[in-house]
């Protein structure tokens, strides 16, 4: 069978260089509408521990729920909407579905419900929607926003999505669930009808020893950092990156270049909100002015399946789904923000 070549997945580097002084920078933006993480990769070179500040902030992500095949048509009732959607600041995404076969569901912290449906569950659910970019044969995009005064219980919009969920198209998914003050406080009486587990984000540490690395970020090339993080985050060896023998890889790290003699390189993975990165991003920022180390990367992963990529826009998953952001940060104010997203997505800020 034939491929075309020009139909191959690609994806797009955006990058920005700002301050953190500037008023108008995108950096804040982006992290808050970054809402759906499930990774955050930090390297910082000549640092062989982190200390006990910056520890701590890394060990506080919150915890996290996975509840097991509870109907969509929970997250528009009324107990949910009034202890959860209406103060804000609750998330909750499918687990284990695929974006561009199953039914897809993300649950917004600004209360917007978004579902990515196939044709046939669309036309059952009798809610207007959007023909997908991505897929304009056979799958629809929903979003209705439950703080809208048309969606309050007993309105007309709300009985009728109530009757789409639960009589039409009574849609059931495994769900991640996360809450800024907490899990269990405000949602306790969704947990206690069904089955459901608390997870905490896993914290994994990795000392890096003898590592080429840049020696001013400022002045490389924004796709060859790309590059050479990925290759340290990897695990591929610096002994083999760049050499011609190898078959792993031959990426190089970007000049000026310097020996590291320690490098810390910490990944958090979970559910992760974006006020625990914003939280971390401070640190870090702390950190550098207070340390040897000259610079600090600090890469944020979003959900490959999500149905929403940054700033709400709907991700193209049969694109490419990629969708992350790297900050590199010097000491000082300066920084530069390189936004990864598909070919197709729109993400910046």
């Amino acid at each position: 069978m034939s491929v075309d070549v020009c139909e191959a997945p690609h994806c797009q580097l955006v990058c920005e260089n700002s301050s953190f002084l500037d008023e108008e920078n995108s950096l804040v933006s982006l992290v808050q509408q970054l809402h759906f993480n499930y990774k955050v990769s930090l390297l910082i070179p000549d640092c062989s521990s982190a200390p006990s500040h910056l520890d701590s902030v890394i060990n506080s992500f919150s915890s996290f729920v996975l509840i097991k095949n509870m109907p969509v048509s929970e997250f528009i009732d009324k107990d949910f909407l009034e202890t959860a959607v209406y103060p804000g600041s609750v998330c909750a995404l499918s687990y284990r579905t695929r974006i561009g076969e199953d039914n897809c569901v993300a649950l917004m912290p600004n209360g917007r419900l978004r579902l990515s449906l196939d044709r046939h569950s669309y036309h059952l659910l009798g809610i207007e929607g959007k023909v997908s970019k991505f897929r304009s044969k056979g799958r629809h995009i929903v979003s209705v926003d439950l703080t809208d005064s048309s969606m309050a219980p007993g309105g007309r919009g709300y009985d009728r999505l109530l009757s789409g969920l639960t009589c039409r198209l009574p849609l059931t998914s495994d769900f991640l669930l996360s809450h800024q003050q907490g899990v269990q406080s405000c949602l306790k009486s969704l947990l206690s009808r069904y089955d459901w587990s608390e997870l905490r984000p896993e914290v994994s540490t990795k000392v890096l020893h003898q590592l080429t690395c840049p020696s001013d970020l400022g002045s490389c090339d924004a796709y060859s950092v790309m590059d050479w993080l990925g290759a340290v985050d990897a695990g591929i060896s610096s002994s083999s990156i760049g050499s011609s023998s190898s078959f792993l890889s031959t990426y190089t790290c970007p000049g000026p270049q310097r020996m590291a003699t320690t490098a810390l390189s910490i990944s958090v993975s979970g559910f992760l909100l974006p006020h625990h990165v914003q939280i971390l991003i401070m640190e870090v920022r702390q950190f550098l002015e207070q340390s040897s180390s000259p610079w600090a990367s600090l890469t944020v992963h979003g959900f490959t399946d999500n149905v929403v990529s940054c700033c709400e826009n709907e991700h193209g998953r049969l694109r490419g789904g990629v969708n992350f952001y790297t900050l590199l940060m010097s000491k000082g104010h300066d920084y530069k923000l390189l936004i990864v997203t598909g070919s197709h997505d729109s993400c910046s800020p």
